[in-house]
């Protein structure tokens, strides 16, 4: 088994047409890709796959709702690195 598995962060995006037609369902995916790139990285532990799903809620969603939603979903299923328990800066 390669030893960089153990740390590799598999990130998938979706949104589906209740979101939206193309460009709204485009728009949500890139706030969430947004998102991930500001928390994932620094927060995120390693070794799992995430799967973010874009609502239309994701749209009109503040940008700092977004960060703190993405924390809130790290905390509950136990997947922030060890050493980060703070919230990130928006």
């Amino acid at each position: 088994m390669d030893e960089g598995s153990e740390t590799a962060v598999g990130i998938g995006f979706t949104a589906s047409k209740k979101v939206g037609n193309a460009v709204a369902r485009n728009r949500a995916k890139r706030r969430l890709r947004a998102a991930v790139s500001a928390v994932m990285p620094k927060y995120a532990a390693g070794g799992h796959d995430y799967v973010l799903i874009g609502r239309k809620a994701t749209l009109q969603r503040p940008y700092a709702d977004l960060l703190t939603d993405l924390m809130r979903a790290l905390r509950r299923t136990n997947s922030l690195t060890p050493n980060h328990v703070d919230q990130p800066s928006s």
